[in-house]
């Protein structure tokens, strides 16, 4: 008997979705957010599913996504990073108003 290979469909692409970057089916959470909240937030996997409203086995797909994808979602986390900051020097999002008091 040969193995059959099973697919999880949790995780998909969608160019009409994040621009096409890999999200857990049904929703637009991206797999790097998931990532990103357990590297730099030190987010267990459970945490994670509470606070993105998944199921564990979404959290688990996404984060068996984000390694056997690493490289080309880390260097995505490293630009959607780099843009914050630009945007952040340049005073996006700031407001400048001054409030009555």
């Amino acid at each position: 008997m040969t193995a059959i290979v099973l697919a999880i469909n949790l995780i998909v692409s969608d160019p009409k979705v994040r621009s096409g970057r890999p999200v857990v089916a049904g929703t637009g959470i991206c797999v790097s957010d998931i990532a990103a909240a357990m590297i730099f937030q030190q987010q267990e996997p459970d945490e994670i599913a509470l606070g993105f409203k998944l199921s564990l086995a979404q959290v688990y797909a996404a984060l068996a996504y984000y390694f056997e994808h690493k490289a080309e979602i880390d260097e995505e986390i490293r630009q959607r990073d780099a843009r914050i900051l630009e945007m952040k020097e340049k005073g996006v999002g700031r407001s400048n108003s001054v409030l009555p008091g």
